[in-house]
C-alpha cells in the first residue's frame, strides 16, 4: 500500500459530517484515532510506472509548545508531497474507543497509531491554537525520498501502524528520524552538542518550566530510570530538540561532497517561537511553597503536641492517610503498570500502603506499640531517602524533602510521646501491660 492509497481511504472515512468536529484534533499528540472501521488497502491499486512517477519531496513539521500538558516538548509529523498528494503524517495519534482504553493506558499498554492527514488541514488547525509551525525541507537523493515514502507507506498499514509508545524512547519525533536514518544510513551525519550531563527528568523540567505540578506528578510516579545521563542523540525525545538536531545535520552526495541536511526552512503558521505555554505558576502555589506550608504547620502542629503531651491524632491520620493513598497508587505503578520507568521508584520508602499503619493506628489503643515500631523504621528509611542521589540515584522533586521532613517530625513526635508514656508507667511501678490488665479489670 502506497501513502496515496491509505490517505484516499483514510480521508474517505474521516470525511463523514459526525467526525468533522474530531478531524483536527486527531493531529494532536494526545488525540482521539477515529472510529472508523479501518479496512486493509489492496497495495496493487496505486502502482504506477516508474516514467509516471512525480518527484517526491520529503520535509519535517515541528510545531511549538502548546498549552496542554501533553504538546509542551512540541510535536513533529513527516510531510510527504507529490504530485497532487500532501499530506502530514503523524505518530501520535490513539483510539479512544478502543476496548478498555483507559484501563490500558493506566497498566502502560499505550498503543499509539500512525495516520496520514492532509496538510492544510493539519496547518489551519495550528493556526487556530496560535502555534508555530516550522517546515525544514530535507536535502535527499530520488532513491532516499522514495525509500522514506515506501517506508512511510509500509507504517501506514492497517496491521502495522501500531506501535507501544514511549514517552522519551518511542514516539512522534523518533519515529519519523528513525525512517530518515534507515533511509540515508551512513550518508546521514548528526550532530550533537555535548549532552553535559542532562538527564530525562532534567530534560522534562526545563520544558515544564511554567508546569511545576505536572512536574511534581511525573517526579512521584516515575523513578531512578529516567535518572541516567543521556546520550546526545537521547534529547531527541522532544520535536522541538530534534529540529535543532537536524538544522545541524549534514549527509553525503554519491559524488563524496557534504551539504547540509535541510535545504529550506520555513515559518509555515506564525505564532510565538517560544511556543503557547500557560503564565508561569505563581510561586505562592507551586509544590516547593505549599509543601513549606505542610511543613511549616507541622511543625508548630507538633511543638504544640510536645508541650500538652497528647499526640493530635487527627493531623496524622489525615497526613498518613493521604500518604497511603500515594503509596495505593505507586503500588499500581510498579507492580502493575508496564511503564518502563515507574520501577525502580524509591520514593515507595516514603509513599506506601504501610502508611495506613499511622493513620488507623493512632486511634487503637492496642496498636500504639505497633505504630510505635513503625514510626521508628520509618524514620530512619526516610533520612536514607533524602540521601538517595547518592544511594539511589534518584532524583527528588525540590518539594518532596519538605514533605519527607513533616513525616519525620510527626514520627518523631509520636516517637517521643510514646517513649514518654513508658517512662511514666515505668516509674510508677506499672508495665504497660500491667495497666493495660488493670484497666480490663
Amino acid at each position: 500500500m502506497t501513502i496515496r492509497t491509505s490517505i484516499t481511504h483514510i480521508t474517505t472515512k474521516l470525511l463523514r459530517p459526525l467526525a468533522a468536529a474530531a478531524f483536527c484534533a486527531l493531529i494532536q499528540p494526545l488525540s482521539a484515532a477515529p472510529g472508523a472501521e479501518k479496512a486493509p488497502v489492496d497495495p496493487s491499486d496505486s502502482v504506477i510506472t516508474a516514467a509516471e512517477q512525480p518527484e517526491i519531496r520529503i520535509s519535517m513539521l515541528t510545531a511549538a509548545p502548546g498549552s496542554q500538558i501533553y504538546q509542551l516538548e512540541g510535536h513533529s509529523a513527516l510531510r510527504i508531497r507529490r504530485g497532487d498528494l500532501d499530506v502530514a503524517v503523524n505518530w501520535g495519534v490513539f483510539d479512544f474507543a478502543a476496548p478498555n482504553f483507559v484501563w490500558r493506558f493506566c497498566k502502560g499498554e499505550t498503543d499509539y497509531e500512525a495516520w496520514a492527514f492532509p496538510t492544510a488541514i493539519v496547518l489551519e488547525d495550528y493556526r487556530r491554537q496560535g502555534r508555530r509551525v516550522t517546515e525544514q525541507a530535507l536535502n535527499l537523493t530520488p532513491s532516499q525520498a522514495r525509500m522514506i515514502y515506501d517506508l512511510v507507506g509500509e507504517n501506514l498499514r492497517p496491521e502495522n501502524r501500531v506501535y507501544r509508545y514511549n514517552y522519551v524512547k518511542d514516539n512522534c519525533a523518533t519515529r519519523p528520524l528513525r525512517i530518515i536514518q534507515r533511509a540515508m544510513g551512513d550518508s546521514l551525519q548528526l550532530r550533537y552538542a555535548p549532552a553535559a550531563g542532562e538527564t530525562f527528568r532534567s530534560e522534562m523540567s526545563r520544558y515544564h518550566a511554567n508546569y511545576p505540578w505536572y512536574q511534581f506528578g511525573i517526579d512521584l510516579a516515575l523513578g531512578s530510570g529516567i535518572d541516567y545521563p543521556l546520550t546526545p542523540a537521547e534529547r531527541d525525545f522532544a520535536p522541538v530538540h530534534m529540529m535543532q538536531t537536524l538544522a545541524q545535520a549534514t549527509s553525503t552526495a554519491p559524488d563524496g561532497s557534504t551539504h547540509p541536511l535541510v535545504s529550506a526552512t520555513d515559518i509555515l503558521v506564525d505564532g510565538p517561537g517560544q511556543g503557547m505555554a500557560l503564565a508561569p505558576t505563581p510561586r505562592a502555589l507551586s509544590p516547593v511553597a505549599v509543601s513549606l506550608y505542610l511543613l511549616v504547620i507541622t511543625v508548630v502542629i507538633s511543638i504544640r503536641d510536645m508541650r500538652r503531651g497528647r499526640l493530635s491524632r487527627w493531623f496524622d491520620s489525615t497526613l498518613f492517610g493521604v500518604f497511603f493513598l500515594l503509596g495505593l497508587a505507586q503500588t499500581f505503578l510498579i507492580f502493575v503498570s508496564t511503564h518502563e520507568a515507574t520501577s525502580p521508584n524509591w520514593t515507595y520508602l516514603w509513599l506506601n500502603p504501610l502508611c495506613l499503619i499511622p493513620a488507623v493506628g493512632v486511634w487503637i489503643k492496642s496498636c500504639r506499640s505497633v505504630v510505635y515500631c513503625y514510626q521508628i523504621c520509618n524514620f530512619v528509611v526516610l533520612l536514607a531517602l533524602l540521601a538517595s542521589p547518592v544511594l539511589f540515584g534518584q532524583r527528588l522533586n525540590a518539594a518532596f524533602p519538605m514533605l519527607i521532613a513533616a513525616d519525620m517530625v510527626r514520627s518523631a513526635v509520636f516517637i517521643l510521646l510514646y517513649r514518654k508514656e513508658l517512662r511514666k508507667k515505668s516509674q510508677s511501678g506499672a508495665t504497660p501491660a500491667e495497666n493495660k490488665a488493670t484497666r480490663k479489670r
